[in-house]
């Protein structure tokens, strides 16, 4: 065990979850600080109709905190996951921050451009250890098959990109349509597209629809399987064992977690 990549770990964990600390409703108002208590109160007190109500009372506003609030936890739980993860490739693969993440810019039919960006990188050509980098591509090849990519496609690919999420809590349509026709982009430069997500929260229809639309899918199961599970391919395909690693800190980041709710779920902000 090396205490100083957990260090690391945990610190891109803590500082994503931190930033739902200070999240604050904002009542339709826009602006980026949101409301405190006492100006949600003189909101609701200046509207005759929601003062007759007597929603300006505050629980209302902890109502409001926690059901918005609980949307920022998921969103920095998921900023945490792709953090870390492209930390991952690049401290066990050896990948600078820019191999790690792939970006591309194509015209679309209607002569606009648009910038597709993934969450993780790894070309073959970019991995520093010829072991490594042999098992990563036995892997991608039996993956590529496992999607019925063609023989002659498959032996071209030059690597994998991976769209990285802590789960799968909507079934919106619109970016699971994107993701799909992403693919096609990914698979016209040689890359294979992998889906890994960190829990095992995600509807089976998503998952079909994904792998219908030639994504490898890896979620957090605690199968010993590099092919269907995030954590079996960390450990066997990556080289670190992040299941590991979370059963390790899960009591610190429990705490972590149960504080910020407990904030959260009170009507004041300020602790």
């Amino acid at each position: 065990m090396d205490d100083s990549l957990d260090a690391r770990y945990l610190q891109i964990l803590i500082d994503c979850i931190e930033v739902s600390r200070s999240h604050r409703p904002k009542f339709g108002q826009g602006g980026k600080k949101g409301l405190s208590l006492d100006e949600f109160q003189s909101l609701y007190q200046a509207d005759p109709f929601y003062n007759w109500l007597g929603l300006d009372h505050p629980l209302m506003y902890a109502a409001h905190k926690a059901s918005s609030g609980i949307t920022s936890v998921y969103r920095q739980i998921g900023t945490g996951c792709e953090l870390l993860f492209r930390q991952l490739l690049q401290d066990h693969l050896g990948l600078t921050p820019e191999q790690a993440r792939w970006s591309h810019t194509e015209v679309t039919p209607f002569g606009q451009t648009r910038e597709l960006k993934l969450d993780g990188r790894i070309e073959l050509n970019d991995v520093i250890d010829p072991h490594r980098r042999q098992i990563i591509q036995t892997w991608m090849l039996s993956a590529a098959q496992r999607l019925q990519v063609q023989p002659r496609m498959a032996q071209a690919l030059r690597g994998v990109v991976m769209e990285v999420r802590q789960g799968y809590k909507s079934k919106d349509s619109k970016r699971q349509n994107a993701d799909v026709d992403n693919a096609a982009a990914i698979f016209k430069h040689g890359y294979l597209p992998v889906l890994v997500v960190f829990s095992t929260q995600i509807d089976a229809d998503v998952v079909q629809r994904y792998q219908r639309g030639d994504w490898l899918v890896l979620l957090g199961t605690v199968e010993n399987d590099p092919y269907t599970s995030t954590y079996a391919f960390a450990r066997d395909i990556l080289g670190y064992d992040l299941m590991a690693f979370f059963r390790r800190n899960q009591d610190r980041l429990k705490t972590l977690t149960e504080a910020l709710l407990q904030s959260l779920l009170r009507a004041d902000h300020d602790d």
